[in-house]
């Protein structure tokens, strides 16, 4: 049969659709390997072509048991090949999928599954199987649960319980009887339609529904790609959450509709291992796993040789200059060339190797602010690492930095396609074929949020004179001190994370007379420096109420007082006896700071903050494996910061 007769090749060149753009790539590169997953160590491969005919065997199967146009699939999992995939075939029914992280507990799955009225599931594995057969018990939905990994599922004897494989074997089944069905499929998603049911982080309430329809992702992708900021044929790694709109964005749609090679690790627990044996062309990650990263290659440091010490030691600090003069426009000497040469070598090139960055073109960090050293060492490696700005509402892309206008504070320009605007009251007004329409069945947020094509972003922040976009916080967290200090706590807090010691912080001082802070310790960085230096401790707690810890933390604080004004200056503080956990309800799943929940959670320790003590008792809330909860009562440690 010619290819040019084929439903493939039938499709626009300019796709307006992700399923006519997985169509196009099988009728154009059928034969390049599109998705390949890590599988007991060896690496599983699907070309476009598979990747289609997968695809729509999903999608007539999906169709068999009952989702149908308009309809949400919910879907649980961590990073599959064949979840993506059954993304894909929802979209080809018309219906769309409605991911949530797969860490959510039972207790709050109800609230993604109030839209789109989800009749089917699809979970990953045996822990997110019996999740939702618990869900069903109390909501009485999904009645249909779909798994994809069998182990541990093959003795179960529940109603509604179908696997993947029969799914997809009952589809194959109906293209194979119905000759004229795969044309069908291919053609039948609309520009319109809803791509994915994505959701707010939550931090001030229920989670909202944010449907991306086609063009949306489309017309982002296709903003981004002319910036430059993304390329064809890209070597993408695929880690994110699926639930986030980054994994959506730039892994699904940006690997369809750039003709990509989606790399999945085995687990999230070789995804380091399975980083670097990849090296993607193309790496996004938030800036606590860049963080991560630094910390990890100086502890690697530290238990090297004297010899990869000193090297280390020379060449990073040069580097790190250099990076500083060209990023401040400056042009490099001879003598700096020839140490960047020589260092790349022997120190750069080596822990770009190690890390998994090696070919990675395109580098981006997003979702909050990056800390100045941890992105100038980046840099400084060699990694073309820029911060870049949006929203699941904007599909994630907004603005980005461009390589020959890279700055600390800013997240760059807005892509082509894109308006952005700062209104009287300071808050960041986004306009593009990107931003979606408006909430799914809530009309009074979307009256709230959107006004004349308009996205009010709930960010405040302010356009430098040559474009540069700078984000300060959310609009909302504006709040002023007892002396009328207007303030952001966030923009507070971002700088504090900034040290490698510090993993969450919660800054106060709303209507009081001066900021304090409830501070986590990042329980790795700080327990490598603690080893360092022979102090032993036995717990997160232990550690965290150690004078030397507590002295350590100080200094962090220091250090940021030293750029705030007086009146804007952390006064006390507190290392919490625990990390801030999204189980407790303190943090969303995206690792934003639930701050109603903090100030009334932890209010007997903010009013010892302000009423002089020294140390508090707290009793601790504790939830045991079973949904137990107890207390443990901890005798915290206050501490002054001193001018």
């Amino acid at each position: 049969m010619n290819a040019a007769a084929t439903p493939e090749a039938r499709v626009a060149a300019e796709p307006a659709t992700l399923i006519a753009a997985l169509a196009r790539n099988a009728a154009q590169c059928g034969a390049r390997i599109g998705f390949r997953e890590r599988d007991f160590g060896v690496w599983q491969e699907w070309t476009w072509s598979r990747v289609l005919d997968d695809t729509l065997a999903l999608a007539a199967g999906f169709e068999q048991i009952g989702l149908g146009a308009g309809e949400a699939l919910t879907v649980v999992g961590d990073n599959r090949a064949r979840i993506y995939m059954s993304m894909l075939a929802a979209m080809a029914l018309r219906a769309f999928p409605a991911p949530v992280f797969p860490d959510v507990p039972v207790g709050e799955f109800a609230l993604y599954m109030r839209h789109g009225s989800p009749s089917i599931a699809l979970a990953e594995d045996q822990e997110q199987v019996d999740k939702l057969i618990e869900l069903r018990e109390r909501i009485g939905r999904p009645q249909t649960i779909v798994y994809d990994d069998p182990r541990g599922i093959g003795a179960y004897r529940v109603d509604g319980l179908v696997a993947l494989d029969e799914v997809m074997a009952g589809g194959r089944a109906r293209l194979d009887a119905t000759p004229g069905l795969r044309a069908e499929l291919i053609a039948r998603a609309q520009p319109d339609d809803i791509a994915a049911l994505l959701h707010s982080s939550g931090t001030t309430g229920a989670p909202k529904g944010i449907p991306l329809r086609h063009r949306n992702v489309v017309g982002g992708v296709a903003n981004a790609r002319t910036g430059g900021y993304f390329g064809e044929d890209e070597r993408l790694f695929a880690y994110l959450p699926t639930a986030w709109v980054g994994d959506f964005v730039f892994t699904v749609a940006g690997g369809v509709l750039l003709k990509a090679t989606v790399n999945i690790p085995e687990r999230q627990e070789t995804a380091l291992h399975d980083l670097r044996e990849v090296a993607p062309t193309f790496y996004l990650a938030a800036p606590r796993a860049w963080d991560a990263m630094l910390t990890r290659v100086q502890v690697g440091m530290a238990d090297s040789t004297p010899l990869k010490r000193r090297l280390f030691d020379f060449f990073m600090p040069r580097a790190i200059d250099m990076e500083r003069k060209r990023m401040a426009g400056g042009a490099l000497t001879l003598s700096e060339r020839v140490t960047r040469a020589i260092g790349e070598a022997l120190v750069y090139g080596p822990i770009k190797d190690f890390l998994g960055l090696s070919r990675a073109e395109r580098a981006f960090t997003g979702g909050e602010a990056m800390g100045e050293d941890t992105f100038l060492f980046f840099r400084a490696l060699g990694v073309r690492l820029k911060q870049f700005y949006g929203q699941t509402e904007t599909a994630a892309l907004s603005a980005a930095q461009t390589e020959d206008n890279v700055k600390a504070h800013t997240v760059g320009r807005a892509m082509p396609g894109v308006d952005i605007r700062i209104d009287d009251s300071g808050e960041i007004l986004i306009r593009s074929v990107s931003v979606i329409d408006g909430y799914f069945d809530d009309p009074e947020a979307t009256r709230s949020a959107f006004e004349d094509g308009w996205l009010r972003t709930g960010d405040a922040g302010y356009l430098e004179p040559d474009g540069d976009l700078v984000v300060l916080g959310r609009v909302s967290e504006v709040v002023r001190t007892q002396s009328g200090e207007r303030f952001i706590p966030n923009f507070i807090e971002n700088r504090l994370k900034f040290s490698p010691y510090v993993r969450n912080v919660a800054v106060l001082g709303a209507g009081r007379a001066d900021l304090a802070a409830i501070v986590c310790i990042d329980f790795e960085a700080v327990g490598h420096w603690a080893e360092q230096r022979a102090i032993s401790y036995s717990s997160y707690a232990d550690l965290s109420q150690h004078p030397e810890a507590i002295a350590l933390v100080a200094g962090v604080v220091r250090h940021l007082n030293e750029t705030q004004p007086a009146a804007l200056r952390v006064r006390r503080f507190v290392n919490l006896h625990k990390d801030f956990d999204a189980d407790d309800g303190e943090i969303t799943r995206t690792r934003k700071l639930r701050r109603n929940v903090i100030e009334s959670s932890y209010a007997a320790l903010v009013d010892a903050l302000y009423d002089g003590s020294r140390e508090v008792e707290f009793d601790a809330q504790i939830v045991y494996e079973d949904g137990r909860r107890g207390t443990m009562r901890r005798k915290l440690t206050i501490c002054e910061v001193e001018a």
